[in-house]
């Protein structure tokens, strides 16, 4: 269970749904509530199936390129970190590559639950190399199945808040989403910095203290 949580938990922070509410709610604005479904949905299952093969196949891109599993976390905790200043700063669309002009763009198409909702608005490179540092510490068959279920949750946990987005947005407004988003900004630092830290750490161990 503590695996689960705090798996779910790093993620949903990563991920960060509530602070694609305001962007979810501009691009479906003259939706109605079955296409604002379905988009939700298929957001949820395209986040999934990213994420499943970013667990499964991300350390045999590494191994292919000859990156450590250290150099991964140390980058994935400079992203992870960078995207939660973005949170405190009010700037995580732009870093998310959702500008005015993507936004017109998207309004534009059939579809927008891959793109630019699934990515690059939350399946983004620090979720990425999360999951693939947190594979390469988790192989035993329980720990793969907590992750998997806790990897569906928050694609559950992503539907219902796209779902809910339009409510949420009246509910919340907009300083309230702000405030949301500001606090998830500090937990993903710290995540950030966390993931830093023990690489550090276990650098200095292996090459240094034998």
């Amino acid at each position: 269970m503590e695996l689960f949580i705090y798996l779910f938990a790093a993620l949903f922070s990563v991920l960060n749904p509530i602070g694609t509410v305001p962007i979810f709610v501009g691009l479906t604005m003259d939706d109605d509530k079955k296409e604002r479904s379905r988009i939700s949905l298929w957001t949820a299952i395209n986040v999934f199936i990213i994420l499943i093969i970013s667990f499964f196949f991300g350390e045999y891109v590494l191994s292919f390129f000859g990156i450590s599993i250290e150099a991964l976390r140390i980058a994935g905790g400079i992203i992870i970190a960078t995207s939660g200043f973005s949170l405190l700063t009010g700037n995580f669309n732009k870093k998310r590559g959702v500008n005015k002009k993507v936004e017109n763009d998207a309004q534009r198409r059939n579809d927008i639950a891959l793109t630019p909702l699934a990515i690059p608005m939350l399946a983004g490179p620090g979720s990425i190399s999360l999951l693939i540092a947190f594979y390469h510490e988790h192989q035993n068959t329980s720990d793969i199945i907590i992750s998997l279920l806790a990897i569906l949750a928050v694609a559950i946990a992503i539907f219902i808040t796209l779902r809910s987005a339009h409510f949420l947005a009246k509910i919340l407004g907009a300083s309230g989403i702000v405030a949301i988003s500001r606090i998830v900004g500090f937990i993903v630092i710290a995540i950030g910095v966390q993931y830093i830290i023990s690489s550090i750490i276990t650098i200095v161990e292996t090459n240094f203290m034998k």
